[in-house]
C-alpha cells in the first residue's frame, strides 16, 4: 500500500497513487494524477462524481466501500457531486443481470431517494462547499431533439460490447431499447455536472468509460475513473445486495451488525478490514480554504493479537462496523448482546412482549406472522425444522398450537435473533 502522503500539494502522482491504493482501476494511466495538477493551478477543488439509483431504500456496505472513497476525496479538498438517480431509476441499470429491471412507481423512487440521501450524509460530509446533490431529472427530462443529439454520439455495436448485453446477446435473450439507453443516460450525467473524476463499483466500468466518450463528444474535458472492489454479502461469494438478502445495512441496529458479521466466512475478514476499516493515515491536500472536513471516517480498526483465532479476528471487525455507524458504547453493548444469546444461549435482556387471548390454545405461526412479518406458511416450516423454542424446549414438528396456560410468560425465540415474551391478555 502505497504511504499517505504528508506533502501532498508538491508530489500529485504520490497523492493520486495513494487515492487510488485499494480501487480495482485508475483509468487512464496519470489521468487522475493529471487532474489533481490542473485543478491546483485553476486554484480549485476537483468535482468528484457519483451516481446511484434509489432502487431500495437503504445504504449497504457495499455502498459504502465507494462512499467512503468520496469521503477521502472530500477531506483532500475536493467537491464531491451524489446524483440520485430519480430518472435513470425509471430505466434500471442492467449492470450485473439477465433480464429487465421491474419499473418503479414515482412515489417509490422518491421515497427511496430521500432515504438514500439521509443514510449517505452517516459517511459523507454534508458541507456544501464539499457536497453536492442532485437529481438527474434535472436535465434528463430533456427535448427531443437533445436525446437524438446523445443517440447519435453512440452506436449499437458499442453497447453490445458491454458483457452483461454481449451475453445475453449471444445467447439470443432479449435486450430492451430502454436498457440499452441506460448507459447514455448515466454518461451525459457527467456532461451534466462537469465531472473530473467519476467514482463506481468495477461492475460500472463500461459506463464510466462511456461517460469518457459522451464528455468528449460535447466537446467536454474526459474524466478520470476510479473503480472499486464489489464486497462480498455476508454468506461470502456474491456481492452485496439487498435483494438477495445478504447485506449489512449501514443504519442496520447496533446487534444486528454484529451478528451479521460474526456470520460472515473467515476468509471474507480480510477484505471487509482493508475496504472498510483501513487506516486512511495522514491528512491529504488541502482545500484551498484550508478547512477542515467533517465526513465521518471509521476509527482505525484494532489490531487482532498475536495468533489470535478466525473468529478473535471477527469480533474485532464487528466491533469495529458498529464503532463507526454508531458508537464506543454500542459497540460493546452489541458484543454484550452477542454473548448472551451465543455464548450464554441466554435470552436478550430486554425483549418486546407479544400479546394474545387467554382462552384456548396460541396459534403459534398466526402469533409469528403477525410480529415478526413472514408468513404462516413460513412459521409451520421453522417449527417443523426445530427452528422455534418456547421457553427451554424446542417446538416438535407440527406443534402449531400451544395451550395459553404454557404459553403465558415465556419466551418465544424464532431462529437466532428474534424473541418475544408472550402475555396472556
Amino acid at each position: 500500500m502505497p504511504e499517505a502522503p504528508t506533502v501532498a500539494a508538491e508530489e500529485p502522482e504520490r497523492l493520486a497513487a495513494w487515492l487510488a491504493r485499494n480501487a480495482v482501476d485508475s483509468l487512464p494511466e496519470g489521468a487522475l494524477a493529471a487532474k489533481l495538477v490542473k485543478a491546483r493551478e485553476q486554484d480549485r477543488p476537483l468535482r468528484v462524481k457519483l451516481g446511484i439509483d434509489p432502487t431500495a431504500p437503504d445504504i449497504h456496505l457495499g455502498h459504502a466501500v465507494v462512499l467512503r472513497k468520496l469521503a477521502e476525496l472530500q477531506r483532500a479538498g475536493h467537491t464531491v457531486v451524489l446524483i440520485i438517480g430519480d430518472y435513470t431509476a425509471r430505466v434500471g441499470d442492467p449492470s450485473g443481470r439477465s433480464e429487465l429491471r421491474p419499473m418503479l412507481s414515482p412515489e417509490q423512487i422518491e421515497g427511496n431517494a430521500t432515504t438514500f440521501q439521509e443514510q449517505a450524509l452517516k459517511i459523507l460530509d454534508a458541507d456544501p462547499q464539499r457536497l453536492e446533490v442532485r437529481r438527474n431529472g434535472e436535465w434528463l427530462d430533456m427535448p427531443m431533439a437533445d436525446l437524438l443529439a446523445l443517440l447519435r454520439t453512440t452506436t449499437a455495436a458499442q453497447l453490445l460490447e458491454r458483457d452483461d448485453f454481449a451475453k445475453r446477446w449471444s445467447a439470443n435473450e432479449p435486450i430492451s431499447l430502454l436498457e440499452l439507453l441506460y448507459p447514455l443516460l448515466q454518461a451525459y450525467d457527467s456532461v451534466a455536472v462537469d465531472a473530473d473524476v467519476e467514482l463506481g463499483g468495477t461492475d460500472q466500468k463500461f459506463n464510466l468509460l462511456l461517460g469518457r466518450d459522451i464528455q468528449r463528444a460535447y466537446g467536454k474535458s474526459e474524466q478520470a475513473i476510479l473503480t472499486m472492489p464489489l464486497l462480498v454479502g455476508v454468506e461470502g461469494h456474491r456481492k452485496m445486495s439487498k435483494s438477495l438478502g445478504n447485506q449489512i445495512g449501514v443504519t442496520d441496529a447496533p446487534e444486528e451488525i454484529y451478528g451479521k458479521t460474526m456470520s460472515i466466512p473467515d476468509e471474507a475478514i480480510g477484505e471487509y478490514r482493508r475496504l472498510l476499516l483501513d487506516d486512511p493515515g495522514e491528512p491529504h491536500e488541502p482545500s484551498p480554504e484550508g478547512s477542515p472536513s467533517a465526513s465521518v471516517e471509521p476509527t482505525p480498526l484494532e489490531p487482532a493479537p498475536q495468533g489470535s483465532s478466525a473468529r478473535d479476528a471477527k469480533r474485532a471487525l464487528a466491533r469495529g462496523l458498529v464503532r463507526w455507524l454508531h458508537s464506543e458504547q454500542a459497540a460493546e453493548a452489541a458484543e454484550r448482546h452477542f454473548d448472551r444469546l451465543f455464548v450464554e444461549r441466554d435470552a436478550p435482556e430486554h425483549i418486546a412482549e407479544a400479546s394474545f387471548a387467554r382462552d384456548g390454545a396460541v396459534h403459534l405461526p398466526g402469533l409469528m406472522a403477525a410480529e415478526f412479518g413472514m408468513s404462516s406458511s413460513q412459521a409451520r416450516r421453522l417449527i417443523d425444522e426445530g427452528g422455534v423454542r418456547l421457553g427451554d424446549a424446542a417446538l416438535g414438528r407440527g406443534e402449531y398450537d400451544v395451550a395459553s396456560d404454557r404459553a403465558d410468560g415465556q419466551v418465544l425465540k424464532v431462529g437466532k435473533r428474534r424473541f418475544r415474551r408472550l402475555r396472556a391478555a
